[in-house]
């Protein structure tokens, strides 16, 4: 495993960000793995190389903070020694002010992630998306009291347009407030939106990308198969976001190339997320040892430029998806 600086700071994360979005309380989603289930995946990860986590206060109504707070606590015998990721934005409350961006929910925000997580700081604090109803100004300067109290030692972004992306780190800029260090976007093969703005502004001004959903949310990774997951028979993102008939022809080749070379084609789709130079670190969520492993080996495969060509040649523009 190879670490990198995230983006211009001098903070270095391993190039594969294990995703904890999948560990939490099986009740309120199928799919996901409580404590004794999920500590074996993040020690074989932890063994792999992997010291980047990254989770938010609303996965499992935030018992998916628990459960990594848990879990990294019993792996790691020092908090120094991993990096740890949460978001802030979403409603985890049925109060007026248990959801966006205001300073009171971001403040109220971070404690409460840091006591579920058992830590006294995380190391990125991520806003989870845009809030249209808070001015910005309040957003920043409520994130940049959050890095100055010594709660979180960076600030990052979710998805988002481009422009309010720039409008947020300019408003930090001109106020001497902590920037935006890193974007967590949605980027994959087949979603490549991306490319158009955000990725090329995060390159020019040195910001870390650490995409989420890489495999689309497991589609890529089925390429070939006809197995079917608990995740692709309960996670109802799924059709909101891809469309497997329209991106039928990008699966194909996925599965093509997958066996030309004899890798899953797990390991593939991540590679060619990994290849590009904008790239910092893909989000990988794993429910099983599998998952971990390809996650870990697609970080040594290497794809020509005629391959990644291959792949993207079916590639149609699609609609804007966060």
């Amino acid at each position: 495993m190879d670490y990198v600086r995230l983006g211009n700071t001098g903070l270095k994360v391993s190039q594969v960000c294990l995703g904890m979005m999948s560990y939490g309380d099986p009740a309120k989603l199928a799919w996901t793995l409580p404590l004794d289930q999920a500590e074996p995946l993040i020690r074989r990860a932890v063994d792999g190389g992997v010291n980047f986590f990254d989770t938010a206060d609303v996965y499992s109504a935030g018992e998916s903070e628990v459960v990594t707070g848990k879990a990294l606590r019993a792996i790691f015998p020092r908090r120094e020694d991993y990096v740890l990721a949460t978001k802030v934005y979403s409603q985890v409350g049925d109060g007026p002010n248990d959801r966006g961006l205001s300073r009171k929910h971001i403040l109220d925000g971070i404690d409460a992630s840091l006591r579920r997580l058992g830590t006294d700081y995380v190391d990125l604090y991520q806003i989870h998306r845009w809030d249209p109803e808070t001015p910005i100004e309040e957003t920043m300067e409520a994130l940049n009291d959050v890095v100055r109290a010594g709660k979180a030692r960076y600030i990052g972004a979710s998805s988002m347009w481009a422009w309010q992306f720039a409008k947020a780190q300019h408003v930090a800029s001109v106020n001497g407030w902590a920037r935006f260090v890193s974007m967590q976007n949605h980027y994959n093969l087949l979603y490549r939106e991306e490319e158009r703005e955000m990725l090329p502004l995060c390159a020019d001004q040195g910001v870390g990308v650490i995409p989420w959903s890489p495999l689309a949310r497991g589609v890529l990774a089925r390429a070939g198969s006809s197995t079917e997951t608990a995740r692709a028979g309960s996670d109802q993102r799924i059709a909101s976001l891809y469309d497997p008939e329209n991106d039928k022809l990008v699966i194909d080749r996925v599965a093509q190339l997958a066996a030309d070379r004899g890798v899953p084609a797990a390991q593939l789709a991540l590679a060619w997320v990994l290849r590009r130079s904008e790239i910092t670190a893909p989000i990988v969520g794993a429910t099983k040892e599998q998952h971990i492993d390809d996650a870990l080996a697609a970080v040594s495969v290497t794809l020509s430029d005629d391959e990644a060509a291959f792949l993207e040649q079916p590639y149609r523009p699609r609609e804007v998806r966060f």
